[in-house]
């Protein structure tokens, strides 16, 4: 079964008498354990189709199965409670809480979900991502690289089987960006990982399994290319 499953996708804004059709017949399939990177330029679509992917807002037409659920279909009650148990989502800004630690930001998730030993957890995910030295640290204590790490390991807090990433590596250096690349290579590679990442850093792309290009709305397969 794959682990992600987009059917005939659709996308259309309206705006008066305008209509904007964002996705069109957007057709993936993603295998669980793939790393797929999502290029095309600013405007194409990408983050329309991230939030679709994610639960975050709804298609217009068309399917997102994601482990066998079609997410359109659920409420938005079951869509949300389905999104903390199977999806992690990683975006451009951190979003981190600015008065909680580098822990307290990655325990919070785990604690509203109920889950326990949420700070043992959080600990050993932040040593994951190479942080942790940085635990009682604040985000503005924190590097650009340092708060994308702490935003991934709350990606990964509910151990997702799904991680999407939105232009996470926008607003970083270039060898900063390589090093969370490689990061999440690394997680990938061990937690058999399923990685969507949307970005327009040809790069950045180029570490992931494979390579597909938006435009016009519509999905096309680039040639494979192994980071």
């Amino acid at each position: 079964m794959e682990a992600l499953l987009l059917q005939d996708l659709y996308k259309i804004y309206k705006e008066g008498d305008i209509e904007t059709v964002a996705l069109r017949e957007a057709r993936l399939s993603v295998a669980a354990g793939d790393f797929v990177a999502i290029t095309g330029r600013s405007g194409a679509g990408k983050s329309t189709l991230l939030s679709l992917v994610g639960g975050l807002a709804m298609p217009s037409a068309g399917r997102v199965i994601i482990d066998g659920t079609d997410i359109a279909r659920l409420n938005e009650r079951d869509r949300a409670a389905f999104r903390r148990a199977k999806i992690g989502i990683v975006y451009q800004a951190d979003n981190l809480i600015p008065f909680l630690t580098a822990l307290e930001n990655v325990t919070l998730p785990m604690q509203l979900a109920g889950r326990k030993h949420a700070v043992q957890h959080a600990q050993e995910l932040l040593g994951e991502v190479g942080l942790i030295q940085r635990l009682r640290h604040r985000p503005a204590m924190l590097s650009g690289g340092e708060r994308q790490r702490v935003a991934i390991a709350i990606a990964l807090a509910n151990d997702p089987e799904l991680l999407l990433a939105d232009e996470l590596t926008g607003e970083l250096d270039s060898a900063t960006a390589e090093k969370i690349m490689h990061l999440l290579g690394a997680l990938n590679s061990s937690h058999k990982l399923t990685l969507v990442v949307v970005t327009h850093n040809q790069r950045v792309a180029a570490r992931a399994k494979r390579q597909v290009t938006i435009s016009d709305g519509q999905l096309f397969e680039s040639e494979a290319t192994h980071g």
